[in-house]
């Protein structure tokens, strides 16, 4: 599994997201893949790729989100294969919030893309505008999403976990879902057919003439919030850090009314 490989950095990546790795007694184990069973000629050309014996089987059971759901499981028991999937960062057992992006040199785009296929979305949002995300409990993966995406697009993103459940939720809408998409989904590469045509079909939005583009956010630094509490002034806080007086007045109603923590030296 050379990961500098396009195919083998996608299935890795699909795998990090979605494959399960155990293991028993005597160096007994097994790999599993379980994915809709729509999607399974994507479990058949991972088992071409996997130079040991593997199975791919099928069932019907109900879950909670259908009365019935017919999936494809791919399972692989090579020692072998599961210590190299281990080794490049693929944990046994539970794995949500350890994986990582791999360690040694890997297919950036293509790794991406398969962590995306596997626990992410593509398309266009019930407005019509393109979107990518990707929802993960990997503080790691969501970093390194973001630091990605903003070479790609320039789209900066910040991630902050869910307070329901604690998990990382990252979306980018408009061009920069364009852009983002045009970029892992090219043509030919490895996918889920679904989200390739998905992906496609993202070029196809134009903004409307009178559509304008917000600016990214500036993020309010901890240097900025001790000005702005020194200075105790909207109006001189604005024209020293180049902020709009309102953008000052929120920010230091927030650090005052505790909305914000106070920057270190100020608490």
């Amino acid at each position: 599994m050379d990961l500098e490989d396009p195919n083998y950095a996608y299935m890795f990546g699909f795998l990090q997201a979605d494959g399960h790795l155990s293991q028993q007694s005597r160096q007994r184990g097994r790999l599993t893949v379980e994915i809709n069973a729509r999607d399974i000629e994507l479990l058949r050309e991972f088992q071409r790729l996997t130079p040991y014996n593997s199975s791919i089987t099928e069932r019907t059971r109900s879950t909670n989100f259908a009365e019935t759901h017919h999936s494809a499981t791919w399972s692989v028991c090579s020692l072998e294969a599961r210590t190299k999937l281990n080794e490049l960062g693929l944990p046994y057992g539970r794995k949500s919030k350890k994986i990582t992006p791999p360690r040694v040199e890997f297919s950036r785009r293509d790794y991406l893309r398969g962590v995306i296929d596997a626990d992410g979305s593509v398309g266009c949002t019930g407005k019509g505008f393109p979107f990518v995300s990707l929802t993960t409990a990997s503080t790691a993966i969501a970093a390194y999403l973001c630091f990605y995406a903003k070479k790609i697009t320039g789209a900066e993103r910040f991630i902050k976990r869910n307070a329901r459940d604690g998990i990382y939720n990252i979306l980018y809408t408009k061009e920069a879902a364009q852009e983002l998409g045009s970029h892992l989904y090219y043509r030919g590469c490895l996918s889920l057919e679904r989200k390739q045509t998905a992906a496609e079909s993202l070029a196809d939005w134009l903004r409307p003439a009178d559509m304008r583009v917000a600016p990214d956010r500036r993020r309010w630094k901890e240097s900025e919030d001790r000005v702005l509490l020194r200075l105790n002034n909207d109006a001189l806080a604005a024209r020293e850090l180049g902020r709009s007086e309102k953008s000052c007045t929120i920010r230091l109603w927030r650090l005052r009314t505790g909305k914000v923590p106070l920057p270190p030296s100020d608490q």
